[in-house]
């Protein structure tokens, strides 16, 4: 047998690699190992096979302790030393029953011990387990350096700051991004304090960031709108969130994540400017479009007041012809000045009314009895209701719960659709009444109503609420947008249904007020 042997290589094997003096001894292993798959070297001294050891890296190395020249344990040594041999497994082959001898070849590293002579079932069990173990330990060192390497790249990839604190606040690692924000080196940034190079600005209970960050309770942090300062000094918006890093138990830092928001901030200021104006502008439009129904209803108003104002002045009149009798009838004088009083109640009831809907301004969200606002709504609805000839029904089940809206806007909404239903029946010719209704849904109140109009168009759906669209033929096309804008504002929704047979329903939801209902009659 030649003293030195190699196989062909199979990256996919095992390599062992068989070290022994005694030809004989290295006969029996090669016999005994030659048909378990694995890749065998052999060599009969110890130079010869560290040469082999450091060509091939093999897992095991069944390495003879009684060699001349250099003996197994020498070898060890210069494995144990050399990073390309260091993680091979070395089996101890030995005569000797010297528990001293065992004991140093485990202390310099060996990991496993086989007596001579050898049964091979034993050496194939010793070297089949030390394979495997060496097998798993490299595939999860290549786990791991793949895990790091995609932490690292998922740490480099993240636009968020990153830092990892030690229980003192120094950071001890730090991603580019922190860097970027903090306008310094990612080197020079290890090493450093978190409180002398991005809190210095604090001061009273600002002072404490310092502090949060390091988790000393071992709770999570989260703050918005804190001043950090940059390597710099210039100081900047920020948001960070820290958690605590524990090992066996014990808190042995924290890591930092956090992110300039200044641009972020500056954003959010100008769209609460911009919903202020939308709020006000819409307002406007309301305003305008409460004005535009009292022009479009002053014909029916102004019948409305002159029937009062006719009535006061005939009483007025049988006042006069009544003065002028020689006795004067104190009841009857009673019955016609009572009378008189209630027309004029009537009229300036119907001024308030004009008054109240055009003049009041928006209040804002509060609660709203939303049977009662529908009720007054109706009231409003009474001029347009005689002019077209159609009554106005209300349906509004008992201890209906209150919602959250603004009233008038609602008002205003409720008003506008009971005069788009009063007029669609009128022009279908339809003489049923436009039914108003409500009810509660889980989290909202439902009001609906319904006409038996002529319908929508197939279009409806895309174009109806939108700015400018009517089926009117005078229509302008603002009301059911505006509609929408009103709801929209108070947090609802609306929408529309066909009705079986003709007509239709519109309905919006306002959301439901904590735990209010009307007070039972």
């Amino acid at each position: 047998m030649s003293t030195v042997s190699e196989t062909p290589t199979d990256p996919e094997q095992a390599c062992v690699l068989l070290v022994d003096d005694n030809p004989q001894n290295l006969k029996v292993l090669y016999e005994t190992l030659r048909d378990k798959g694995y890749q065998l070297l052999i060599a009969n001294d110890g130079e010869k096979a560290l040469q082999l050891a450091r060509r091939h890296h093999p897992e095991v190395i069944l390495l003879d302790i009684m060699m001349p020249g250099m003996d197994g344990f020498e070898v060890c040594k210069h494995l144990r030393a050399d990073t390309d041999t260091a993680l091979s497994a070395i089996i101890f082959l030995s005569a000797l029953n010297d528990i001293d001898a065992k004991v140093r070849g485990f202390n310099m590293g060996g990991a496993d011990y086989i007596a001579k002579p050898f049964q091979a079932q034993e050496v194939m069990a010793r070297v089949d387990t030390q394979i495997r173990v060496i097998q798993l330990e490299r595939v999860m060192q290549a786990r791991n350096r793949q895990l790091e390497s995609e932490q690292a790249s998922l740490l480099n990839a993240i636009f968020e700051g990153i830092y990892g604190l030690d229980p003192q606040g120094v950071i001890t690692f730090a991603n580019p991004a922190a860097a970027e924000i903090a306008g310094a080196e990612q080197d020079a940034l290890v090493g450093r304090r978190i409180g002398d190079l991005h809190f210095t600005h604090d001061s009273g209970e600002e002072a404490s960031h310092a502090g949060r960050v390091l988790c000393q309770d071992g709770a999570a942090v989260l703050r918005r709108g804190v001043t950090m300062t940059r390597a710099d000094g210039t100081s900047f918006q920020a948001e960070y969130r820290a958690a605590p890093r524990f090992e066996n138990g014990e808190l042995t830092g924290s890591v930092l994540v956090f992110r300039d928001i200044t641009e972020e901030l500056a954003q959010e200021r100008a769209l609460e400017e911009t919903r202020d104006l939308v709020a006000e502008q819409r307002e406007q439009l309301a305003h305008a479009s409460r004005l535009s129904v009292m022009g479009e209803m002053a014909a029916g108003v102004a019948h409305e007041v002159n029937q009062p104002l006719t009535a006061i002045a005939n009483y007025v009149s049988l006042v006069s012809r009544m003065m002028e009798k020689d006795t004067l009838d104190q009841d009857a004088l009673a019955e016609v000045l009572e009378k008189i009083t209630a027309q004029s109640h009537r009229a300036s009831e119907v001024i308030r009314r004009i008054r109240q809907f055009v003049h009041q301004p928006a209040t804002g969200k509060e609660t709203v009895d939303v049977a009662r606002l529908l009720a007054e709504s109706r009231e409003f609805a009474e001029v347009d209701s005689r002019n077209n000839a159609i009554e106005v029904s209300l349906s509004i089940p008992q201890h209906l719960p209150y919602a959250v809206a603004d009233p008038v806007q609602v008002q205003q909404v409720v008003l506008n659709l009971i005069r788009n239903a009063l007029e669609a029946s009128r022009n279908c010719g339809s003489e049923e009444p436009v039914e108003v209704s409500a009810e509660a849904l889980e989290d909202a109140v439902c009001v609906r109503v319904a006409d038996r109009g002529c319908g929508l168009p197939e279009d409806a759906e895309e174009r109806l609420f939108q700015p400018f669209y009517s089926n009117k033929d005078e229509g302008m096309g603002i009301g059911l947008s505006l509609c929408r804008s009103l709801i929209t504002g108070q947090n609802g929704e609306i929408g529309f249904e066909r009705r079986e047979g003709g007509g239709t329903v519109f309905w919006f939801s306002l959301p439901l007020a904590d735990g209010t209902v009307p007070d039972p009659e």
